[in-house]
């Protein structure tokens, strides 16, 4: 059983933000035990695991998102990655439909070697907990949204882009503030004329195992309109501002967000431990 690790959202090895992929051979997916224990064993922020289903559905392949400690609702640079293998082996031709927690989710590759995934737009409802958040991160905060249940996110606007960038947060503290996952913390992008992107972010989810995310493609479904609305315009690239750090093009298309970016694969190898 062929396992890979991709980087997604990078045209380079050791950049954007890894993922493991198994393509299973089988029409279900093995008990949600050994998934789990895969994932952990994997030790990246998400492995996804995909297997083929019947062409009279409305979809041709099942996805699964886990992280060492817990299955997701939606994960987008593992979609990607996912994307990627199909492409780069063979398995795929043309446009590929996913089965998911959040619905179906279809993914297009460019002539370019660029993927773009079109995902649901997380809805964004104003809060009140902005004291707990700036304690937590150390940093004022100007706004807080949260974002729906498949993200599962608040979404913290900060003053700038330096400030995005020099957080040091409480992980602890981030852990116990009431989310589902974690936090998104964004601001504007200090000179978007040069630096070719338009907003900053970084993701941290400690409570399902992710300190730091690197670069996380779910939390885009929330920027996008977020940002689209501040500054509007439906087209917009983000750069989430990790060590490894990674570009994501975002287009705004009513209820849904197009997520645009390239995916390098690093290692393959053999699964020895099956179901």
């Amino acid at each position: 059983m062929r396992i890979r690790i991709v980087d997604a959202f990078a045209d380079r090895p050791f950049a954007g933000n890894p993922a493991g992929v198994l393509l299973l051979d089988s029409e279900s997916f093995p008990e949600d035990g050994w998934l789990q224990r895969v994932a952990a064993e994997v030790n990246l922020s998400e492995t996804a695991f995909a297997h083929p289903v019947p062409s009279a559905q409305d979809a041709d392949w099942a996805l699964r998102w886990f992280t060492p400690k817990a299955e997701v609702n939606m994960c987008g640079h593992a979609t990607l990655a996912t994307a990627h293998v199909l492409h780069s082996t063979g398995a795929a031709r043309g446009p590929v439909r996913f089965s998911a927690r959040c619905g179906v989710l279809t993914t297009t590759a460019g002539d370019d070697g660029g993927i773009t995934m079109d995902f649901p737009a997380a809805p964004l409802t104003s809060v009140v907990v902005a004291d707990e958040i700036a304690a937590a991160i150390g940093a004022e905060v100007l706004s807080v949204y949260e974002t729906g249940d498949d993200v599962g996110d608040l979404l913290v606007e900060v003053v700038d882009e330096k400030t995005v960038r020099a957080l040091a947060p409480d992980l602890t503290a981030v852990a116990a503030l009431p989310s589902k996952r974690g936090l998104i913390v964004t601001a504007g992008a200090e000179s978007p004329a040069t630096s070719g992107y338009d907003f900053v972010s970084r993701g941290f989810f400690p409570a399902v195992g992710i300190d730091e995310d690197p670069v996380t493609g779910s939390a885009h479904t929330a920027l996008a309109p977020f940002w689209s609305k501040r500054l509007g315009r439906d087209e917009l690239v983000g750069l989430q501002a990790s060590a490894r750090s990674g570009l994501v093009r975002t287009a705004l298309r009513g209820d849904r967000v197009l997520l645009g970016g390239r995916a390098v694969t690093v290692i393959e190898g053999e699964l020895h431990a099956r179901p």
